[in-house]
């Protein structure tokens, strides 16, 4: 992602996440934590924005790196075509090579979504993830805490 992401991604943010607000000042806020956030956005052939994801590393820069799928975010006109499974498979290695800079490796990788949210089918088959705890109520509903073991 670079600065002149954020306005495109924002709309994205604001399509996807209705419940939240300020998708802008989110996406700028996460885009200026670098290296501890890492943000990548995904173009279509028309080099116009269809998703974007959030990396984050979690407790400290750490030699074994626990990270987080912070959020996922794919256009609904692009939903479906696998930008999704895209934008986690190839920025992942791109993650690892930034933490390698850093003499650091992937250990887990987390998120956290809806208990209702088809995108756990992504993360169990892309990333191996499996539901670990289940947070009632925790935004506007029931919350899984997924987790990928031994990624790196």
């Amino acid at each position: 992602m670079n600065t002149s992401d954020l306005e495109a991604a924002a709309e994205i943010h604001k399509l996807t996440f209705v419940r939240q607000k300020q998708s802008y000042e989110w996406l700028q806020c996460n885009f200026n934590a670098f290296p501890r956030v890492l943000c990548f956005v995904a173009e279509n052939n028309d080099k116009q924005i269809s998703g974007f994801i959030i990396w984050t590393q979690k407790s400290g820069f750490r030699p074994e790196v626990i990270l987080e799928i912070e959020q996922l975010a794919v256009s609904p006109d692009h939903q479906g075509k696998g930008i999704g499974r895209g934008l986690i498979t190839q920025t992942l290695p791109l993650v690892k090579e930034r933490l390698a800079q850093n003499d650091s490796v992937l250990k887990h990788i987390y998120v956290t979504t809806r208990a209702d949210n088809f995108a756990q089918n992504l993360y169990k088959s892309t990333l191996g993830a499996e539901v670990e705890a289940t947070i009632s109520n925790l935004y506007s509903a029931d919350e899984v805490l997924m987790v990928a073991r031994n990624v790196g």
